[in-house]
């Protein structure tokens, strides 16, 4: 069950091991345990410093369309581990296949979130909907819109019950430091723009 529960959480042996007997061997209670556990690591980690890391860039499709990612840790030492490299090459693919516009939803450019929300509206007055409808309609297709352009709240392609945030609080917890996405940028052969988000320096 220990190695089961790894497998599917990517904590360490003696995590899994608590996480275990603090649920009575049930295995999705494991998982709710340790989900937990990460969030609050990342939590106390989220103001820590972050002066290192690397940059990592993906190319696919024969050339024509590729990312550049930069992610940021606390120490050198993180920067070179093996599941920290790992980490920003699959986070390389993901904006390679999903092409994310920016990071969370709190980056979206105002005038871009409010042009998506005036169409959300126009198609729910359309289909006659009072206004009070209206509002939750736009509030249940903007999450939706989130998920397509945000690249935290994106499903990971490598695994679609976890969120890019899931993955990246997963990581904070096994590798015991802030981990940061800093910036990225997204090239494909021919396009007029690439996507280019500039996080906040930390």
């Amino acid at each position: 069950m220990i190695k089961e529960l790894r497998e599917a959480t990517a904590a360490g042996v003696l995590d899994c091991k608590k996480a275990l007997e603090a649920s009575g061997g049930d295995l999705e209670k494991a998982k709710a345990f340790l989900q937990e556990k990460g969030l609050a690591t990342a939590a106390k980690k989220a103001d820590r410093e972050v002066k290192e890391g690397l940059i990592e860039a993906y190319v696919h499709a024969g050339g024509r369309v590729g990312a550049l990612i930069e992610l940021g840790c606390e120490t050198d030492f993180v920067a070179r581990l093996e599941g920290f490299k790992e980490l920003a090459h699959d986070l390389a693919m993901q904006i390679v296949a999903t092409n994310p516009l920016c990071l969370t939803p709190e980056d979206i450019p105002p005038d871009v979130l409010e042009k998506e929300k005036e169409i959300y509206r126009t198609q729910a007055r359309d289909l006659g909907k009072p206004e009070r409808v209206v509002e939750r309609i736009l509030e249940g297709k903007l999450q939706k819109y989130y998920q397509e352009v945000c690249l935290m709240k994106q499903s990971f392609i490598k695994d679609d019950d976890l969120t890019v945030q899931d993955l990246l609080t997963q990581m904070i917890a096994k590798l015991g430091e802030n981990i940061v996405v800093r910036r990225f940028a997204r090239f494909e052969l021919g396009g007029e723009d690439g996507t280019n988000y500039q996080g906040h320096r930390n």
